[in-house]
């Protein structure tokens, strides 16, 4: 009687990725992409990741949503974990600066926002705006934060406002992209003199070059 072989091989993880994930990625240069683009993968085979930042964004909606204009935001930081309190010291008050540009409290309000599955090439990445707001001249913004301590690179705005730009039917219908550097409560829109085909076959790139590397650090 032959004894059956049992199958060590670990199974196949297809390429995925967060908005996150993929423009902290496009962002890097050289040797660094290959290097976290393996780490993305591990956290995901180890099904790993913690978002500190959780907090921060429910007390900014808050006083978005019951209009108390930077209460909640002021004392989240006396609500967070020992561990978790420079951080939140450090991106507070530039949230407190976005908040404020924003106007008069009673024109701006919260609107529901649904996530995206974009393609990008090969590559399938979860696009994932914190929130949506309307504004009292019905305009729309689909709101992703930056929280990092270096600003936002030019890659990563763009990739980040043009993902969400070509799924924002999806979105939140009609609405303007928007990145706020939460750190200095600045905000960043897509440049009108940037071609889509160009960020589109730029994106293509970088997904394909990101796919194989997943896939190499597989072997």
């Amino acid at each position: 009687m032959t004894t059956p072989v049992l199958s060590t091989s670990v199974p196949t993880i297809p390429p995925y990725a967060t908005m996150l994930g993929f423009t902290r990625y496009v962002a890097r240069t050289g040797p660094a992409k290959a290097t976290f683009v393996g780490g993305l993968r591990r956290q995901r085979e180890r099904r790993t990741g913690f978002n500190p930042h959780g907090q921060l964004v429910k007390a900014l909606k808050a006083d978005i949503g019951f209009r108390t204009g930077g209460s909640y935001l002021t004392n989240v930081v006396d609500l967070v974990k020992p561990r978790w309190k420079p951080l939140y010291e450090a991106i507070s008050a530039g949230a407190l600066t976005y908040l404020h540009s924003l106007g008069d409290p009673a024109d701006v309000s919260l609107a529901q926002i649904r996530e995206a599955l974009a393609s990008v090439g090969p590559l399938a990445v979860k696009v994932n705006p914190h929130f949506g707001l309307r504004l009292a001249d019905n305009r729309r913004e689909a709101v992703r934060l930056h929280f990092d301590e270096q600003p936002p690179t030019p890659e990563l705005v763009t990739a980040t406002l043009h993902l969400m730009a070509r799924h924002m039917d999806q979105i939140l219908p009609d609405a303007e992209p928007v990145l706020v550097d939460l750190r200095r409560g600045t905000t960043h829109r897509i440049d009108p003199a940037a071609r889509t085909g160009d960020v589109e076959r730029w994106l293509a790139g970088e997904a394909a070059a990101f796919t194989a590397m997943w896939t190499a650090t597989a072997a």
